[in-house]
């Protein structure tokens, strides 16, 4: 059954997401101070955050259990809620995993007048920077009794599952999208058999490019606002209106978190939130099937996964990753870079609207 709504059920919907998430996320943030489960950045211009609770993103799976238990009629509405809260669990027990150090990671500031090496790095004078890597580890003794650096700092760095238990979890989240069976048809083309790999290969790329993006005060929450909002704007100017309830959802999401984690955030969303938005905006965009809109709605976010694996692959060197923690280490501000997020965002979202008004 697929539930037909109108314009005024729409608004309910939006609305119960809406202040649903403003509650839970408020509920969430006490119990989360009460105990203590506090970030720890280890980017040193971030680490005044620290004490800020994290895991916030388990208001998310409170939220979806509701809109699952009032409109479990709607498959649409069933099918991103439940792979939603599918991706919120396996965030969750990302972001458990993490509770537990796993090293202490020293931050060395360069203390000569010429630009040092240490690891793959080349550290200008008065810089900051993590001593992370095994070449960097095996260099700083040295450093340090040359007197080129010193200890500034110490971070504490999580415990983290090896990148295949990450892929191999992320993989049966698109598993379990792509056995619902709704998703045959993908723009303008019969999928056929290859329906379960795209699907998997979706849902892979959102979760990981809303993951990676998720390091700065309300820039994942407002970058997939904003791309949930303009996707409802794609579907009421150009229909189906059956596009808007799942958008909807991933929309009122956002902003109600936004509510609490817009800079100064006093929450963080943690894995579990990062998932929830990244399941469900690749479920949406999927099962409402517009996927060059939704891809260019998200284009930030996967731009940046496209410069940490060129990093990664030794093509290009960050001092910091991803890119926006580079651009915050050189100078950037956080509020600066935040809106610049955004505002690219909006911008690609506009482009890719007249671009299906006018030229498509």
């Amino acid at each position: 059954m697929c539930g037909k709504m109108n314009n005024t059920d729409m608004l309910i919907l939006f609305l119960i997401t809406l202040c649903a998430t403003i509650f839970f996320t408020w509920y969430v943030k006490r119990i989360l101070l009460k105990a203590r489960i506090a970030d720890n950045p280890i980017v040193s211009e971030h680490r005044h955050k620290s004490g800020t609770p994290t895991m916030g993103g388990i208001a998310f799976l409170f939220t979806i259990s509701l809109i699952i238990s009032l409109y479990y009629q709607n498959t649409p509405i069933l099918i991103v809620s439940f792979i939603m809260l599918a991706g919120g669990i396996v965030g969750m027990v990302d972001d458990l995993i993490g509770l537990k150090v796993k090293e202490i990671q020293k931050i060395v500031v360069n203390i000569s007048d010429e630009v040092i090496a240490l690891g793959r790095l080349d550290v200008e004078p008065g810089e900051e920077v993590r001593v992370a890597t095994p070449k960097a580890k095996a260099e700083v003794d040295n450093l340090l009794e040359e007197g080129k650096v010193k200890v500034v700092g110490e971070v504490p760095i999580k415990t983290e599952p090896e990148e295949l238990e990450k892929i191999i979890c992320q993989i049966v989240l698109g598993l379990f999208l792509g056995l619902t069976g709704v998703i045959t048809t993908l723009g303008g083309f019969e999928l056929g058999i290859f329906a379960i790999p795209i699907v998997i290969i979706a849902v892979l790329g959102s979760i990981n490019s809303v993951n990676l993006i998720d390091g700065m005060d309300g820039l994942a929450a407002g970058i997939v606002g904003i791309a949930s909002i303009a996707c409802c704007a794609y579907g009421y100017l150009f229909g189906p209106m059956t596009i808007l309830p799942p958008f909807l959802i991933l929309a009122a999401l956002c902003l109600g978190f936004l509510v609490f984690n817009k800079y100064p955030a006093s929450i963080f969303m943690g894995d579990t939130g990062s998932f929830v938005l990244g399941t469900g905006y690749a479920a949406a965009v999927l099962v409402c099937d517009i996927p060059y809109f939704g891809v260019l709605a998200l284009g930030v976010p996967i731009i940046s996964v496209i410069v940490s694996l060129l990093h990664r692959a030794h093509i290009i060197k960050l001092p910091v990753e991803p890119l926006h923690h580079t651009l915050n280490h050189y100078g950037m501000s956080e509020v600066k870079i935040i809106l610049t997020y955004w505002g690219c965002t909006a911008l690609l979202c506009i482009i890719g609207i007249l671009a299906k008004m006018y030229i498509f």
